[in-house]
């Protein structure tokens, strides 16, 4: 699943190199948290949102019913605190 994440943000970041991903595996699910550089913010999660809900659309209809569900969240590089 961290491999269709990975294809979907690098079609929209232009900073490819600069781009991390955490995963965090908790009993009931599995957060993965994208990191970008601030020049490619506004292009991976789009206008209004609108491409981090379609990527977040297509982990779940790719995630198997008995797996763990899956949490996108994305983030810019080096504001990672909660």
């Amino acid at each position: 699943m961290l491999e269709l994440i990975k294809y979907i943000v690098e079609q929209f970041a232009d900073d490819k190199e600069h781009i991390e991903y955490k995963v965090e595996e908790t009993e009931d699910a599995i957060d993965v948290t994208v990191l970008l550089a601030d020049s490619d913010m506004g292009k991976v999660i789009g206008k209004q949102g609108k491409i981090a809900k379609a990527l977040r659309t297509l982990v779940r209809a790719a995630t198997p019913k008995d797996s763990k569900k899956y949490n996108v969240e994305i983030k810019e590089l080096g504001k990672e605190e909660a």
